[in-house]
C-alpha cells in the first residue's frame, strides 16, 4: 500500500461573505516526496531572497513578487509527484438547504466529500490535513474523517488514517494549496482589480491546458476540477 498525504483548503466557504463562488482545494503526493517537495519550495523562496518562513498566500500576490509566484506555479506543473483537485462551486446564492433539510455546514461536508472522494483508493493509505481556520476546526475533522470512512466502508481508518488541521505557516504545501484555490476563486468570481492575479490565473490556464470555466475529465490526475452547480 502506497501512503499519500492530502493537503486542504477552502476559499469563500461562508454562507454571507457576499462572494459567489466557493472553492475547495486538495494537493496531494506520496509521503515519501513531502520532504522533497518542501525543499524546493524553500529553494525557490531562497532564490526570490525570501526567508524560508515567508507564507505564502493568494493574498500576497503583488507585481514585486510576480516572478516568484509564477516560479511556484511552475514548480507544481514541473513536479511529477504533485497533483491537484478543486472543486468550484460557482454561485452559492443558488443554494436551497432548506429544500434538501440541510444546513450549510452539512452541504460544507458534502462538498469537501466530493472534493476527496475521487482520490481515495482502497489499495493505499491517505493522510489528510485540513488549514487551521478557527476553534471549531477540531469538530470540523472528526465529521469528516466519519463521513469519509463510512463513505467507503473504512471503519477502522485501515485506509483514512488521519484527518488533522495545520497551520499554514507550518506547511510549504498547504501554503501552495491556498495559492491555487486563490487564482481559482479569483478567476470564478471574474475579478480584474490586480494586474498579477491575472497573469498567474493566465498562466495556470496556459501551464494546465484548461480553460478554467468547466469541468476537466474526472481521471484527469495533474490539474482535476469539477465545477459544481445548485439544481
Amino acid at each position: 500500500m502506497t501512503e499519500f498525504s492530502i493537503y486542504c483548503d477552502e476559499s469563500c466557504h461562508l454562507p454571507n461573505d457576499n462572494c459567489e463562488a466557493m472553492v475547495l482545494g486538495a494537493l496531494w503526493m506520496p509521503n515519501e516526496e513531502i520532504k522533497h517537495i518542501s525543499k524546493q519550495i524553500r529553494l525557490i523562496k531562497n532564490v526570490h531572497n525570501l526567508p524560508s518562513q515567508f507564507e505564502v498566500k493568494w493574498v500576497k500576490v503583488s507585481p514585486s513578487k510576480l516572478r516568484f509566484y509564477k516560479d511556484l506555479i511552475n514548480y507544481f506543473f514541473d513536479e511529477s509527484f504533485l497533483h491537484f483537485r478543486a472543486v468550484i462551486v460557482s454561485d452559492k446564492n443558488l443554494l436551497n438547504h432548506k429544500q434538501f433539510q440541510q444546513t450549510h455546514d452539512d452541504w460544507y461536508y458534502k462538498m469537501y466529500f466530493t472534493l476527496l472522494t475521487q482520490l481515495i483508493s482502497p489499495e493505499n493509505k491517505y493522510f489528510i490535513y485540513l488549514d487551521y481556520k478557527d476553534t471549531q476546526g477540531g469538530k470540523k475533522v472528526r465529521n469528516l474523517k466519519k463521513v469519509l470512512c463510512n463513505s467507503i466502508l473504512d471503519f477502522n481508518s485501515e485506509i483514512i488514517q488521519r484527518v488533522q488541521l495545520v497551520r499554514s505557516d507550518e506547511s510549504e504545501q498547504i501554503q501552495l494549496t491556498d495559492l491555487m484555490i486563490g487564482l481559482l476563486s479569483y478567476n470564478a468570481r471574474n475579478l480584474k482589480s490586480s494586474s498579477a492575479k491575472l497573469e498567474l490565473v493566465d498562466l495556470f490556464r496556459e501551464r494546465s491546458g484548461y480553460s478554467l470555466r468547466r469541468s476537466t475529465l474526472l481521471r484527469e490526475e495533474k490539474t482535476n476540477l469539477f465545477f459544481w452547480r445548485a439544481k
